[in-house]
């Protein structure tokens, strides 16, 4: 199965910020993501606009050509863009506002009901749904209980562990995805993700439908430019 690559964009904005203007531009940033290889652009605005801005998701809606995927805590703003812009799909992540990144994921038993309530307005819009989860079995079933499309693996564990414990620190990945599968939920992963660790996570759950990847892959971009980078990661998930 193919696993697509979707690049988050959210670092090239605040790059961009940084000095004002619109160095690099960002519609030509994603332009060029989908030209280089990529099956997705992913964003997450957050209400400081520290990166992306709203003005860009409404941009970027206008002229991406591949899935776009709007990450973000699903609060009125949020569900009032999604109507506007209609994305492929919407990343539900328990973001509050003062976190610098995604952190950890939804508790899906304590959030039951307003999950539940958010999933299946998201999905009256045409709008794929995608829950931020933690590798946990209760987790899960409790994810499929909300009638979500997918949930997206928060892999920062698996990251951080991988050098020296890959093996172990694989199987509740697994575990989850076996689970995820069962019930017939798409399976997506992100955060932290790097050409050091993606290909054993792809070979250890090869039915990923997508990774969602920005910070290493922009990095990587400063050495390899932006082309070769994304052909790499594109590599890794063969």
């Amino acid at each position: 199965m193919m696993t697509k690559l979707s690049v988050n964009i959210n670092k090239f904005a605040t790059l961009r910020n940084a000095r004002g203007g619109n160095n690099p531009n960002i519609l030509k940033v994603a332009q060029d993501c989908e030209r280089f290889g990529a099956q997705g652009i992913t964003v997450h605005p957050r209400p400081d606009e520290r990166h992306i801005r709203y003005q860009d998701v409404l941009d970027l809606s206008k002229t991406v050509q591949v899935e776009l995927n709007i990450e973000g805590y699903p609060n009125q703003k949020y569900l009032d863009m999604l109507q506007k812009v209609r994305p492929a799909q919407a990343t539900l992540v328990p973001d509050p506002p003062h976190v610098l990144t995604s952190n950890q994921g939804w508790d899906t038993i304590a959030h039951q009901d307003f999950l539940k309530k958010v999933v299946a307005k998201i999905q009256a819009l045409g709008i794929r749904c995608s829950v931020f989860v933690a590798p946990e079995e209760k987790t899960i079933i409790a994810a499929a209980a909300l009638g979500a499309d997918r949930i997206e693996l928060y892999t920062e564990h698996y990251v951080q562990h991988y050098v020296q414990h890959k093996n172990e620190m694989i199987q509740p990945y697994r575990t989850s995805a076996e689970k995820a599968k069962a019930f017939g939920i798409g399976v997506n992963a992100g955060h932290g993700l790097s050409l050091t660790n993606l290909a054993f996570l792809k070979k250890s759950i090869p039915w990923l439908s997508e990774v969602s990847i920005g910070h290493a892959l922009i990095c990587d971009a400063l050495y390899f430019g932006l082309e070769k980078t994304i052909h790499m990661y594109l590599e890794q998930l063969k």
